[in-house]
């Protein structure tokens, strides 16, 4: 996600609304999925899905194992039962196979804020809604690893009071501490009763 599109997915203080036409012109596929997840009268703040780096980081191990046995296939050629080549063709195949797996790994995660919860779908073919209401949540921060630290990216913990909702985690977003703010944002408005 571009920084310009992040900036018009966070709504101002002022006018909340404004971020839910923005939302549904970015992503078509976002906005109908959050028609089945939002309750009347509630409004989109925040709409995302992780960084496209989410892709190669759920990839990076699986890679490094087949290209380690890739190699080892063309070290180890002559002792091998089939020809060196057939190895690396499986690897080539298998490593496009993890990668599409990533890809709809990514497809299928939506990160929402609204003014009254936070929601997370997770899942290719079946979808996993972890949400929680903004006023059960009792700490939001914001995690690192080396990964997502080197490429300006981190993830968003959503711990909530109530052991009942489950902790929410939101992967590998872009501006994370701008994420963090929003949600902060709104939970203090919520806590509020604004």
């Amino acid at each position: 996600m571009s920084d310009g599109e992040l900036e018009r997915e966070i709504a101002s203080e002022s006018a909340p609304a404004a971020a839910v036409p923005d939302a549904v012109m970015l992503n078509p596929l976002a906005a109908l999925m959050t028609r089945h997840v939002l309750r009347d009268g509630e409004v989109v703040i925040l709409m995302l899905r992780p960084s496209l780096w989410f892709i190669p980081f759920v990839c990076l191990r699986f890679a490094a194992v087949v290209l380690i046995l890739m190699i080892n296939a063309q070290i180890f050629n002559e002792q091998l039962h089939w020809h060196a080549r057939l190895y690396n063709e499986l690897g080539v195949f298998l490593l496009f196979a993890r990668l599409m797996v990533a890809i709809l790994q990514w497809l299928g995660r939506l990160y929402i804020l609204t003014d009254m919860r936070v929601v997370q779908m997770v899942g290719v073919f079946a979808v996993e809604i972890c949400e929680c209401p903004l006023r059960k949540i009792g700490r939001v921060r914001v995690v690192y690893t080396l990964k997502e630290r080197l490429l300006r990216l981190g993830s968003v913990e959503i711990i909530p009071f109530d052991d009942a909702f489950g902790v929410g985690l939101w992967q590998t977003v872009a501006k994370p501490k701008e994420v963090h703010l929003a949600i902060m944002q709104a939970i203090r408005r919520a806590k509020q009763g604004g």
